[in-house]
């Protein structure tokens, strides 16, 4: 009965994971793939929480959401910083934000 809704979560994770194996050249991918990632498993939350009949995936998805918002807002502002600093956002100059 809710198996569709499992696989559609399970295909999210995993578009997700592969945005961020595929792509290793373009940050802002990476990150919408991560974001992707996190909403997939706050999903898959959801879901089983209707299933179970149980109110703990709900509070888990809350704190999923709190964290995905957490880090979007921190992860563009570094990337807005770094952009104005080196003028691009290639993965492959990343290592000069070391010390």
């Amino acid at each position: 009965m809710y198996y569709e809704y499992f696989t559609v979560g399970t295909i999210l994770f995993i578009l997700g994971v592969l945005g961020i194996v595929l792509n290793r050249s373009n940050l802002i991918i990476m990150l919408m793939s991560i974001e992707l990632m996190l909403l997939a498993i706050s999903f898959l939350f959801l879901i089983n929480s209707v299933v179970i009949d149980n109110l703990i995936g709900q509070v888990f998805t809350i704190i999923i959401l709190t964290v995905a918002a957490a880090e979007t807002s921190i992860g563009l502002a570094i990337l807005v910083a770094y952009y104005r600093i080196r003028g691009t956002i290639a993965v492959k100059s990343l290592n000069l934000l070391r010390g």
